[in-house]
């Protein structure tokens, strides 16, 4: 569990500052991939739920710290988009590739509309047009674009343990 923690430690701190320093500058029809977020759905679809959140939080905290945003609206977001993706792939077959596109699917839009909701809430606006269309479709085509490279990439990194097989023992 250690290892597993050291790596997805590194990872994420990889991750957030490639997406502070190049991927936060490429823009696609109005919205920039996610780096973070599709890495995030990735690590807890192969992790679990427990392990997505505490990876969210961590990511989430550092990417508010390094790209000076409002502490902790990040972090939120992010602990439980890790959380309900783990809770995903503890449910469903772990040889199926296509959870990890209904995962970034679900993750990028809640994210997006948790976001918005937040930030409403601190007195920041924008047009509902301007945030579905400008914004949160693009991003979301760039995350789907993500999705089976990084998937496959965490796989590899935090393999999947086998199941114990439990004999049943017949009552007599």
């Amino acid at each position: 569990m250690t290892v597993a923690v050291a790596k997805s430690t590194v990872l994420f701190f990889f991750a957030v500052i490639v997406q502070v320093t190049i991927v936060s500058s490429i823009g696609i029809l109005g919205g920039s991939p996610d780096l973070v977020l599709v890495l995030l759905v990735a690590v807890s679809l192969s992790t679990g739920s427990i392990f997505g959140a505490f990876s969210g939080f961590w990511a989430g905290l550092v990417l508010d710290v390094v790209s000076f945003q409002t502490l902790g609206l990040t972090s939120l977001l992010l602990t439980l988009a890790g959380y309900f993706a783990g809770r995903l792939g503890e449910v469903t077959k772990k040889s199926s590739a296509h959870p990890a596109l209904l995962a970034v699917t679900i993750g990028t839009i809640g994210v997006g509309l948790g976001s918005a909701v937040l930030h409403f809430m601190l007195g920041e606006t924008v047009s509902a047009t301007e945030f579905f269309i400008g914004m949160l479709l693009p991003t979301l085509a760039l995350n789907l674009l993500l999705a089976y490279p990084l998937y496959g990439l965490c796989r590899r990194i935090f393999p999947v343990a086998p199941r114990e097989r439990r004999e049943v023992i017949p009552v007599v």
